[in-house]
């Protein structure tokens, strides 16, 4: 018989607050078209997206994760003090250790709370939520802060016509806490590595350390492998999830998806056949793919604007590099 105590954590775990940080510059189409061969036509087709977020110098990643977190801990009505766990999920943070956790737990004024990064691209911050789930539920921590931030401005090639208009700056945060009833779902997660290349980053680090490269890396994809990929197969992960939750479109009250590009999710919802009822978020239109940070940031627009109200029954999903993928139903804060 074993001899170790079994864990004393809350029975559920739940989001108890959301907050984002969006850099104070906009970028139009109209900037991108200064080094592509396009039209602001043709970038709204494809994409859906007419303006982004680009931080300064001084809008780092640290500096936006510790704007945003101090918005979800306001929100949750608890303290910096209170945090026992800090996930920062996050591709654009350039040094490779310490954990940017680290200096934002500390900048939080969280007390010697539990922190590390994850590499996750666009599916970070749901696989984050599902690490600060078993930690609130396992009793390692009673608070913990999910943070989703990127500078994909700093890995944009602005002469790479499939890419240079995507991508844009920001961070999300949420608090997650204790719960006496479910309100964040099992999670459906996975990867599918034989499709690594269609996401990438142009070359390794090393490479333009040693001089054998002059650009600098950037990330770059196969267009249309990843869109098909997205519209079917993680129409079919989100409904797992709903699976999984035991409930159907019928219940749903919103749909959070990655936002990467307006065709993938006006695509999911017609696959998925979601109710006129539903409230979408497409916040992509104005803030860019921004990664990890994207759910978060449109969960916290939607929650501010009045489209979304708490206790609303929320469908996320998150998809990209990897390939990975991971999708739950939460309850909103």
């Amino acid at each position: 018989m074993s001899k170790i105590k079994p864990s004393k954590g809350a029975p559920y775990a739940r989001i108890m607050g959301v907050g984002g940080y969006r850099p104070t510059r906009v970028v139009p189409n109209e900037v991108i078209l200064e080094t592509i061969d396009s039209s602001d036509e043709w970038i709204r087709s494809r994409s859906g997206i007419a303006t982004r977020h680009w931080a300064s110098p001084e809008e780092t990643v640290a500096a936006m994760s510790v704007e945003a977190s101090g918005k979800a801990i306001a929100d949750a009505g608890i303290t910096p003090q209170q945090i026992g766990g800090v996930i920062v999920s996050t591709v654009s943070h350039f040094k490779q250790t310490p954990a940017v956790a680290t200096e934002i737990a500390d900048k939080i004024g969280a007390i010697k709370p539990a922190a590390f990064d994850i590499s996750a691209g666009c599916a970070g911050f749901g696989y984050g939520l599902t690490l600060a789930k078993g930690m609130v539920v396992e009793g390692s921590a009673e608070y913990v802060l999910v943070i989703g931030v990127e500078r994909l401005s700093d890995l944009t090639d602005l002469e790479d016509r499939a890419t240079a208009f995507l991508f844009g700056d920001g961070a999300g945060a949420v608090v997650v806490g204790p719960s006496k009833e479910p309100k964040i779902g099992p999670t459906v997660w996975g990867s599918e590595g034989d499709k690594s290349e269609t996401i990438k980053q142009t070359v390794p680090w090393d490479h333009y350390r040693n001089g054998t490269v002059e650009k600098f890396p950037a990330i770059t994809q196969e267009g249309q492998a990843v869109f098909r990929w997205a519209v079917f197969e993680m129409a079919k992960v989100a409904q797992q999830a709903l699976d999984a939750a035991g409930i159907s479109v019928d219940d749903l009250d919103v749909f959070i998806p990655h936002q990467a590009n307006m065709r993938i999710i006006d695509s999911m919802v017609k696959t998925l056949k979601l109710p006129e009822h539903v409230t979408v978020a497409r916040d992509v239109e104005t803030t860019g793919n921004t990664s990890a940070a994207s759910i978060p940031l449109a969960m916290e627009r939607l929650l501010a604007t009045g489209a979304a109200k708490s206790g609303d029954t929320a469908l996320v999903i998150g998809f990209g590099a990897g390939l990975v993928y991971a999708a739950t139903v939460v309850t909103l804060p």
